[in-house]
């Protein structure tokens, strides 16, 4: 029997209208009557992941941010794994001819460098309301105070985010995983942690929990590992081809409520 569920957010929980459908939250909340934990993971910051916890009635759970970056357990900071200022500071100085859209995370901070087409998309998207500033000003501020950075999302022309991807991987490949989500967006984190080594610290530590008795949802590349990983891993009819084959499942897409689907078909009959 599973007793806890992982959940991937983008294209795997919310509906067309990128939100939370009543079926989805109907189910979640049967899971809650069950003592059945439902966990948010995520490549989104934690101030885009709230609102959505509050609408499920799961604030009391753990968040997980980043990709495994950063956990929350009652809102505090249990593990935090960040990228070098330093290699911040080195992709700046390459994307400086450029200028691509270098989107930049810590925590619940985040920073663009101007209201741009990019800036407006991700508000949309997440909810939350960024600051303005540029990429040398908060490398500079984060320096000073000795932060690293938890995500950068670069987003541009196909061809521009090329050439930050062949840069990364040239010079700094060994610390970094990166995410090409779509042609125009690069997500760069950490590369000793994933979304998999966030579950298994979480059901290790704060659950005492058993990874064959976890099950998770995702549709995505950096969802991969942990539809491998955990006992039963369910992809979205909509995840990508290489998620497809790795899948212990295979779900309505994610639109069509197939988390909630599977929620209902294997944990509350």
């Amino acid at each position: 029997m599973f007793k806890i569920v992982f959940s991937d957010i983008d294209g795997t929980l919310l509906n067309a209208d990128r939100d939370l459908s009543p079926l989805t939250i109907q189910t979640i909340g049967s899971l809650e009557e069950r003592k059945i934990p439902f966990i948010l993971i995520s490549s989104r910051m934690p101030a885009a992941m709230r609102h959505l916890q509050e609408k499920l009635g799961i604030e009391h759970h753990p968040i997980i941010a980043y990709n495994g970056g950063l956990i929350l357990v009652n809102d505090q900071k249990v593990i935090s794994t960040e990228i070098p200022i330093n290699t911040l500071e080195s992709l700046h100085r390459f994307n400086l001819e450029d200028d691509v859209h270098l989107s930049l995370f810590h925590a619940d901070e985040w920073y663009v460098p101007r209201e741009d087409f990019w800036t407006r998309r991700e508000i949309n998207n997440t909810k939350v309301q960024p600051e303005v500033s540029s990429n040398a000003e908060v490398l500079e501020k984060w320096k000073a105070s000795g932060k690293g950075v938890h995500k950068i999302m670069a987003m541009g022309e196909e061809e521009k985010i090329d050439k930050i991807r062949d840069f990364l991987v040239e010079y700094h490949g060994e610390d970094l995983h990166l995410y090409r989500s779509k042609p125009s967006y690069l997500e760069i984190a950490p590369r000793k942690i994933s979304k998999l080594t966030a579950v298994e610290y979480l059901l290790k530590e704060h659950f005492q929990l058993p990874l064959s008795q976890s099950m998770a949802f995702g549709d995505n590349y950096n969802d991969r590992e942990m539809l491998q990983g955990v006992g039963l891993g369910i992809a979205v009819g909509n995840a990508k081809p290489e998620v497809l084959e790795v899948a212990h499942m295979v779900t309505a897409p994610g639109k069509e409520d197939g988390v909630a689907q599977s929620l209902r078909e294997i944990l509350l009959q």
